[in-house]
């Protein structure tokens, strides 16, 4: 085993790392796996896992199954692993956005059943708010965390409003919120220095004021099901400090929808507490890569296919 889990933390990805063909060769090779998978279709009423496998992009990329399918494929790799490694516990657990719920679920603060009907809801609530309230959201590439607040409060009025949504690294940040604000503040970053701001293919204004229009549901969805005590701390997104029981847990995952996810923050957190490795749990790479920019000298893992389990066990 390449990991000494005292110093490792497991991440859960959230949305844009899903891709047709996840969690197919890791339920062809780990039985437990590919059990997640059903257990998610018989849950769910519908064979997501045939569209996560073989489906059509443009279905897989609506909310209302992206969540939920990286949701699936991050449990099940996560049930394979505790199933090789019964014995093993990392230090530390995250997930960025929609992943923090995958987090909570490795933890044990959710169950599999409970997790994946909560993502499920919050798919349909945002895909909603998307109507209720269409936004935008723009990536910002070359400006820092106080010029984009600033920008953000400037090209803000009290009925159009945009702030950061996502502080995924040094120089990569996603602003969110009413279509003519963002503008404004894509106009406004790039004055300030910002290398480039890129309007994202997306209605959804995710961690902005706009999501206000679901989140009495998506409080009562959350109010409704059942959380445990975490077996392994989570650091969530709203703080990016671990969330002590279930209380915080609930009160963050509800407070996420209008919140800025502290990315950077969480990762800084969790290489000040001696994590030196991070494995990416399910598809993708993505977190890997901020964790790169974030900090020096991290190793970093995935953990979504049958070779993945491999490497780490060389």
């Amino acid at each position: 085993m390449k990991l000494n889990l005292q110093s490792t933390a497991f991440l859960f990805p959230g949305q844009g790392s899903q891709v047709i063909g996840m969690g197919r060769e890791l339920a062809a090779h780990y039985p437990i796996a590919k059990q997640t998978f059903e257990e998610a279709d018989s849950i769910l009423g519908f064979p997501l896992s045939k569209l996560m496998m073989e489906g059509a992009a443009d279905e897989l990329n609506d909310t209302v199954n992206t969540q939920p399918a990286l949701f699936v494929h991050s449990l099940a790799s996560y049930r394979a692993f505790s199933h090789l490694y019964p014995d093993l516990k990392p230090a530390l657990l995250a997930g960025h956005s929609l992943g923090e719920l995958s987090a909570l679920a490795a933890s044990g603060a959710l169950s599999f059943e409970d997790g994946l009907r909560l993502v499920r809801k919050r798919g349909e609530l945002m895909k909603h708010a998307g109507t209720l309230a269409p936004g935008l959201m723009a990536a910002i590439l070359g400006a820092d965390i106080p010029t984009l607040d600033k920008v953000c409060t400037e090209a803000s009025t009290a009925d159009e409003i945009v702030q950061v949504a996502n502080d995924n690294c040094l120089g990569q940040v996603v602003i969110s919120g009413a279509k003519p604000a963002v503008e404004r503040a894509m106009a406004g970053a790039k004055s300030a220095g910002a290398k480039r701001a890129l309007p994202l293919a997306v209605s959804i204004a995710a961690h902005s004021p706009l999501m206000a229009a679901i989140q009495q549901e998506w409080n009562e969805a959350v109010a409704s099901a059942s959380f445990s005590a975490l077996s392994t701390p989570v650091i969530g997104n709203v703080h990016g400090v671990p969330l002590a029981d279930e209380d915080s847990a609930r009160a963050d995952i509800i407070a996420q929808m209008q919140s800025r996810v502290r990315w950077t923050e969480s990762v800084k957190f969790m290489v000040d507490q001696g994590i030196n490795t991070f494995v990416e749990v399910g598809t993708g790479t993505v977190l890997g890569g901020l964790v790169k920019r974030i900090a020096d000298g991290m190793i970093i893992f995935p953990l979504g296919n049958p070779q993945d389990f491999v490497a780490i066990s060389d």
